[in-house]
């Protein structure tokens, strides 16, 4: 049975120099991709629209997702709600010849930018992340067109997406970065080595994508039951050969969700904000889902405060995961 509270997300800033946000967002990066399979328009409207009545006021798009869909799709949202909620998109994924390539040449961000603003219809960006870091392409530039943007106005704030630690301080002190975005989960602690640390130190927010393990740690998913032309059936952790060890953890949430009296999907967002204390930084999850109901069972996550006890558990139950994570998206 899922936890009944259904109320308004508390809100927390964004690290030292960012934007306040609600304590959980929406990453919107499956609607109108085709990336998890079809969806309903006006289904997924609502659920933009309850994600804002419940406190959720970050929304994270990308030019990537979609080769611009995504943006296009969020623009009635965005322009009827402009003053309530926080924009996040980003540059440097480049679909070419079949592949994707990474371009953080200045010249790309300054027309990456306005394509964004356009099809997003809107005179600024919130939160502008570089969406991958291209290592040909010195740091020192990327940041510099990152920052004249802010002083152009075009952009709020700056954020990066999978850097490491060394990549992180080296922006942070060219222009400050409020929020880093990375997958961080019960299926992916790895941020937890380095990059999570160099967050908490320099006071940067970070933005933990994936949070459900695409699905998984709701209760289950394997590449068979997922639809045509889903791109997680290609994904190395939904894969016959680690079901079986991953099922341990599925089922170990499971089994504390019934304790509970609370969903998978709580269990799993309630532990990445036990982890904000742990670490001492903000921490906002985007878990993405394109159904006001799943909105409303995941904003209860926020509410779930678990125990030393708990929190041990799920660790230990964590330390089985097996497969590599996806980077590509």
């Amino acid at each position: 049975m899922a936890t009944s509270i259904i109320e308004r997300i508390p809100t927390v800033q964004l690290g030292k120099t960012g934007p306040v946000v609600g304590i959980q967002g929406l990453g919107c990066m499956a609607m109108a991709t085709g990336y998890y399979g079809g969806q309903d328009d006006a289904e997924t409207y609502a659920t933009l629209d309850r994600a804002l009545d419940l406190g959720v006021t970050l929304f994270d798009t990308a030019d990537a997702y979609g080769d611009g869909k995504n943006e296009e799709f969020l623009r009635p949202f965005v322009r009827a709600n402009r003053d309530r909620i926080v924009i996040a998109t980003k540059f440097g994924l480049v679909h070419k010849d079949g592949g994707v390539a990474i371009d953080n040449r200045p010249a790309h961000i300054r027309s990456a930018v306005d394509a964004s603003l356009r099809r997003l219809g809107i005179d600024v960006i919130d939160l502008y992340y570089m969406h991958r870091r291209n290592p040909e392409i010195p740091l020192a530039d990327s940041i510099g067109a990152m920052s004249d943007l802010v002083t152009a106005g075009k952009v709020r704030y700056l954020g990066l997406s999978e850097v490491n630690a060394a990549e992180l301080r080296e922006a942070h002190a060219i222009h400050p970065i409020s929020a880093v975005e990375t997958e961080w989960s019960l299926f992916s602690r790895e941020a937890e080595n380095e990059i999570v640390p160099a967050a908490a130190e320099l006071g940067v927010g970070f933005v933990p994508y994936s949070p459900l393990g695409r699905g998984q740690l709701t209760g289950g998913h394997d590449a068979k039951s997922l639809e045509a032309g889903d791109v997680r059936q290609a994904m190395s952790r939904f894969s016959d050969e680690h079901h079986a060890a991953n099922s341990a953890l599925i089922a170990g949430i499971g089994d504390l969700a019934a304790t509970r009296g609370a969903t998978p999907a709580q269990i799993a967002l309630a532990w990445l904000h036990h982890q904000s204390k742990v670490f001492n930084l903000a921490v906002v999850p985007i878990p993405g889902t394109r159904k006001p109901a799943r909105i409303e069972e995941n904003v209860g996550g926020a509410h779930l405060e678990l125990s030393d006890r708990e929190m041990e558990e799920l660790s230990r139950l964590a330390q089985a995961v097996r497969g590599d994570r996806s980077r590509q998206i």
